[in-house]
């Protein structure tokens, strides 16, 4: 085989590249692609530049999902006409003076948003200033026309037009108008969060006219609590608002405020999850895996909490400099962060105490309603007669209730399947307490409970089961995690970036009884491990630890492994289903989980007992 040889003379020099300055149409293009991934981008910088101006009412338009227009109307506090060519100009901002790019109040700061969106489309800006003519200035693929007179009562106009007309082949990858729709959506929700006083509307307008209004949230009242509970029910509907947490939390200087909802209102996926720095929506990997960890011990790994939460502190501790989209921030002190985002969300679930949420007791009014069948005539309803007053009933009923020899107690004895077990009277009952008295036990595994206006159901093993998971996570905390040696220590070989990041935390480790220590170059010595674990790959474990580390910025995975056993523990000393009970047994597990925080769901997260409203159930059969 021959060699050809390579000629490193003249043509070498002749075919080197050539450095040119770029002009500022191709510079203005190649940070929109930075700044404008999709028109919800668009919309995004646009209703942000309106709420730094003040604006009380933001009003957005689209047609096509944004491809073709978006127009976004506010009433701040404008432009000026002779500033409206300096707005469209790059790196131009009222934002910030450029003498301290930490110290930022406000959501833009780059000065890029506008001129990358007239690069990339065709764009006109309207504005008045109070006691000002209003003015408009347009500008097409980085051509800027002149300013010219304009009519506008107050506030600005901001309309974008065949985005990406100037760059045909980013046009290749937009999805379709209702993926793209969904996205603005999206936007302005999250932004609506952000300003609770503020009103919001969305309207389609594609194919002319008026349109169609989408969505909408008016301007809220009353404190900032009130407020933002009313825009988040607005949002995320009446049953987040019924099953949400107050938040309101703070240390060393930075604020956590929201609301979480109970664990029994998870979701299959992390759609429902809202997080805030200093008003700014952001999808940080730290407060997901925070907001995780809050929750570590009350969901399965496959159902995801739901929350909006708002950490507020000064500008200077974080930097949201560091993407171009500003989606993602940095802590000065990412430590204070997580841990008050865990602290302060679990405190507000173990002041839940028992609460389940309501979605619960709906679920099961939906399973027990019969599904409506279309009649084409259907009959009138037939209303049954007055329900007789309260003393009428009580003669009734005395005159219906069987002797007392007749009565059948709670006993350990067998009794068929399917039987229900009815619990002698009880001289002072205490239905006026959370889960009531218990009135009867059916299938062996149902405590039915009478309330002072309902019932409950519980099931007896779950309810148990996290009753003994919750003792025992106690005994843990006072007494330690028990340790056991190593005879001889395992060598775990790794890199030494891995070898650094787990041996940093060390003495989170040692708490749970896992103790390692360097051991020369790219080796980790385990030199402890947990005994109720047993006998532990310590390779595999340490390899699991470092995967949640990278995804998530912190691991549980050895808290994970230790509180399994114990749920495992928890699940076979707990009361077993089939066991029949007498009336003090399952009167002493309703007081027991009314005094246990985290006893309205079981250790994955299912709900432990169900709730039914007297109401709920007389029009199930009609009496309403």
């Amino acid at each position: 085989m021959s060699i050809k040889p390579v000629n490193i003379g003249d043509n070498a020099v002749k075919s080197a590249p050539v450095i040119r300055q770029l002009d500022d149409a191709a510079i203005n293009r190649i940070a929109a692609g930075e700044v404008v991934e999709r028109p919800a981008s668009a919309v995004k910088e646009l209703v942000e530049n309106a709420l730094d101006a003040g604006a009380r009412r933001i009003d957005v338009s689209y047609a096509d999902g944004g491809k073709t227009l978006i127009r976004v109307v506010d009433d701040g506090c404008g432009i000026s006409a002779e500033q409206l060519p300096l707005a469209l100009s790059r790196h131009a901002t009222s934002k910030i003076d450029g003498s301290d790019l930490l110290n930022i109040h406000s959501f833009g700061f780059r000065g890029e948003a506008l001129p990358s969106l007239g690069a990339v489309g065709r764009l006109s800006i309207t504005s008045r200033v109070t006691g000002e003519d209003a003015a408009t200035i347009s500008v097409a693929g980085g051509q800027m026309s002149a300013v010219k007179p304009a009519a506008l009562n107050s506030g600005t106009v901001v309309e974008l037009r065949d985005l990406f007309y100037a760059t045909p082949a980013r046009l290749k990858f937009m999805r379709t108008d209702r993926a793209e729709t969904q996205a603005i959506t999206d936007v302005i929700k999250r932004l609506a969060m952000t300003e609770p006083y503020v009103s919001f509307s969305l309207r389609d307008v594609s194919g002319g006219g008026a349109g169609r209004e989408t969505f909408r949230a008016d301007g809220e009242s009353g404190d900032m609590f009130d407020a933002l509970h009313g825009r988040l029910r607005r949002i995320l509907g009446p049953e987040f608002a019924e099953n949400a947490l107050k938040i309101d939390a703070e240390r060393e200087g930075i604020m956590l405020t929201g609301y979480a909802a109970l664990p029994t209102y998870s979701r299959g996926s992390a759609v429902a999850q809202f997080l805030f720095v200093n008003g700014r929506p952001v999808r940080d990997k730290l407060l997901i895996g925070a907001l995780r960890g809050a929750y570590f011990d009350f969901l399965s790994r496959d159902r995801h909490p739901a929350a909006a939460l708002f950490l507020e502190c000064e500008p200077e501790r974080v930097d949201v400099n560091v993407h171009p989209a500003k989606s993602e921030v940095r802590f000065r002190e990412p430590g204070v962060a997580r841990s008050l985002i865990v602290s302060a969300v679990r405190h507000a679930l173990t002041n839940a105490g028992h609460r389940a949420s309501t979605t619960v007791a709906d679920a099961t009014l939906d399973a027990l309603r019969p599904e409506q069948t279309r009649v084409p005539n259907p009959a009138p309803r037939v209303y049954q007669m007055d329900r007789p007053s309260m003393g009428a009933r009580g003669a009734s009923y005395q005159m219906q209730a069987p002797s007392s020899e007749t009565m059948m107690g709670f006993s350990e004895v067998s009794v068929p399947s399917g039987r229900v077990v009815v619990p002698e009277p009880v001289e002072t009952s205490p239905t006026d307490l959370p889960l009531g008295a218990a009135r009867g036990q059916v299938h062996e595994n149902y405590i039915i409970a009478q309330t002072r206006d309902g019932m409950v159901i519980v099931d007896q093993h779950a309810a148990h089961e996290r009753l003994v998971y919750e003792k025992l996570k106690k005994q843990m905390a006072e007494n330690g995690v028990a340790a056991q040696a190593l005879l001889i220590p395992e060598i775990v070989e790794l890199s030494e970036g891995d070898c650094a990041a787990l041996l940093s935390m060390a003495d989170a480790f040692a708490k749970f009884a896992l103790v390692i220590e360097a051991f020369g170059g790219g080796a980790i010595a385990v030199r402890e491990t947990p005994a109720i674990l047993g006998n532990v790959d310590a390779r595999g474990m340490l390899l699991d630890i470092l995967d949640e580390l990278a995804d998530l910025g912190e691991s549980q995975t050895l808290q994970a492994r230790i509180e399994a056993i114990l749920s495992r523990v928890a699940c076979h000393g707990s009361i077993r289903s089939g066991r029949w009970m007498r009336a003090e047994e399952m009167n002493a597990l309703l007081r027991e989980m009314e005094a246990t925080p985290h006893s309205g769901q079981c250790n994955h997260g299912r709900p432990t007992y169900v709730e039914l409203k007297l109401a709920d159930i007389e029009r199930l059969f009609g009496r309403t």
